[in-house]
């Protein structure tokens, strides 16, 4: 995946070059700054000196700004396993709530309804809900007389004039957070919930639950059996959306304007700043193998028939 990306990004058209020399420089500066750069090498050459500061910890310096890749990206990641962890955490809860309360009703009205609902907010686009939320609880706030607490700010992690520290620093991050965590809240709780109530319905089907409930099971005790069987689906699942706490969502972080790895990783892209959008790479990919180990060792936990084959 990286040596694709490295191969694709060396390859696209323009130069990055001359958008950090004056529109007036002459050509020997132009050649003086790509070289500079490492630039001038040929692409396998750029490729070896790149893997070659990997493997040592260096991901370069950053084109556009001159900061160090680890220093810019250290920045950035916080923000997004902030706002992707909350989202991811109140997406499952939410999103098998839902779900086990349409797997008990499954084909009555209300499993319908909320099958719609799941349905057309998985399918909403991310940056379309984000602006439909800020018309409303920013702009449109005081227009419909909605009370002080539910008129939200939009943009930044922080009021230009908020409290610096304290408790006052986290009730203002908090507050800001609302609208950007809702958003992704919603769209990670309706894919979730579509996909607890096909595993739970699977499960209900299964000799397991026909035998529990030949021994009187009902209720509460039926349901956790059911929700037991169907853990270790769900938390495979789980772990494959973690890489998505770390790669951020651009177009939420994009619009309101959250300093996080997937506005880090646009702003890259269109200022054709290769050294980030390789770190970032790197970073990716590193979490989406950390994602499918962690899958695989958790499994055995949370399924005792793989304890048994393993014994």
């Amino acid at each position: 995946m990286v040596t694709v990306v490295f191969v694709l990004a060396r390859s696209a058209p323009g130069d990055p070059v001359l958008m950090l020399v004056s529109p007036t420089a002459s050509a020997s500066e132009i050649a003086s700054t790509r070289t500079r750069l490492g630039l001038d090498a040929p692409i396998a050459v750029q490729y070896a000196r790149w893997t070659r500061g990997v493997l040592h910890g260096d991901f370069g310096t950053s084109i556009a700004t001159g900061r160090s890749v680890r220093a810019l990206l250290a920045d950035a990641l916080p923000v997004s396993l902030f706002l992707g962890g909350v989202s991811l955490l109140l997406s499952f809860v939410i999103g098998v709530a839902i779900g086990s309360v349409q797997a008990r009703r499954a084909g009555t009205r209300s499993d319908l309804g909320l099958t719609m609902a799941t349905t057309a907010i998985a399918a909403a686009p991310a940056f379309w809900l984000a602006l439909g939320l800020i018309a409303v609880f920013t702009y449109g706030a005081a227009r419909l007389g909605f009370p002080a607490p539910l008129r939200l700010p939009a943009f930044g992690l922080h009021a230009p004039s908020g409290a610096p520290s304290g408790i006052g620093w986290l009730a203002d991050l908090l507050r800001h957070s609302v609208l950007p965590v809702g958003v992704l809240t919603a769209i990670g709780a309706a894919g979730i919930a579509r996909y607890a109530r096909s595993a739970l319905l699977d499960v209900v089907g299964t000799d397991a639950i026909r035998a529990a409930r030949g021994r009187g099971l009902t209720g509460a005790r039926l349901a956790g059996h059911v929700l037991r069987i169907a853990l270790p689906g769900l938390m495979v699942l789980f772990a494959l959306a973690l890489p998505g706490t770390i790669a951020g969502s651009v177009f939420v972080e994009s619009v309101f304007a959250w300093p996080g790895m997937g506005r880090a990783m646009t702003t890259a892209i269109l200022a054709r700043d290769i050294p980030v959008v390789l770190g970032a790479t790197v970073l990716y990919g590193a979490a989406v193998i950390a994602a499918n180990l962690l899958a695989d060792l958790a499994l055995p936990l949370a399924d005792p028939r793989l304890r048994r084959d393993e014994s």
